[in-house]
């Protein structure tokens, strides 16, 4: 249960999210985090056209370069090529 607030103490929006976020992971399954998750791709989609696809992964592509070495991208590769 949630901690009452009180004037000493005020929550703050990363504590409020972490218990919302508790309270309904104890509410729903798997699969109510997969609908909701499906509902929210189609809406993205419906919402965006291929060039913001092309942007994010551009974006995406480039912040793996820079925390990932040579052997990541061949270790991946390789994953990939026996699948």
């Amino acid at each position: 249960m949630a901690r009452p607030q009180s004037s000493e103490h005020k929550m703050s929006r990363e504590e409020a999210g972490r218990l919302g976020g508790k309270a309904t992971s104890k509410k729903h399954d798997r699969s109510f985090y997969q609908m909701i998750g499906k509902k929210g791709g189609e809406a993205t989609s419906d919402a965006h056209d291929s060039q913001f696809y092309k942007e994010i992964g551009r974006k995406g592509g480039e912040a793996t370069s820079e925390t990932h070495n040579k052997e990541f991208y061949r270790e991946i590769g390789r994953k990939g090529g026996s699948s």
